[in-house]
């Protein structure tokens, strides 16, 4: 009785369930990523993190893309909707005989979408990508930037 006991024990990984919990994490940031489209989500292995900044005039957006080529980051403006989209290739193994025991870096196609007020000059976007991280300068309009009005006292 004793020895059939024993043989049902099953040891406990703590790593296993620790990666378990890391990939539950993963798909469920994915759900939840802001104003990001379903069309986007369906096509889309992973989303890159961003900043996202409002200067006074201007909008800045920051999007962490390491390892990505330039020429494989698309960005689209379209009715309201700037998207970032593209491909990270995965890393052909070197060496012969080598054997890759784990892959934790994102790889495949990733796309972010968000809504901007009418009130940017979406012709004029600047798009700067150096050192893994693609920078967005989104100009506001004239109207839309503050004004100060003096108050006079008397």
């Amino acid at each position: 009785m004793l020895e059939d006991k024993i043989m049902n024990t099953q040891l406990w990984n703590p790593f296993q369930e620790f990666e378990s919990l890391l990939e539950r994490y993963n798909k469920s940031g994915r759900n939840a990523l802001s104003n990001q489209s379903d069309t986007d989500l369906s096509f889309a292995d992973w989303a890159p993190s961003v900043d996202i900044e409002e200067e006074e005039d201007s909008y800045k957006i920051k999007a962490d893309l390491p390892g990505v080529d330039k020429k494989d980051i698309d960005v689209k403006m379209e009715n309201g909707m700037l998207s970032i989209r593209g491909e990270k290739h995965t890393e052909t193994e070197s060496g012969k005989g080598s054997k890759r025991h784990r892959t934790e870096r994102f790889h495949g196609s990733f796309a972010r979408s968000f809504t901007l007020p009418n009130s940017v000059q979406a012709d004029k976007i600047d798009a700067a990508y150096k050192d893994g991280v693609l920078t967005l300068v989104i100009p506001k309009s004239e109207q839309a930037r503050p004004k100060s009005i003096d108050i006079k006292v008397s």
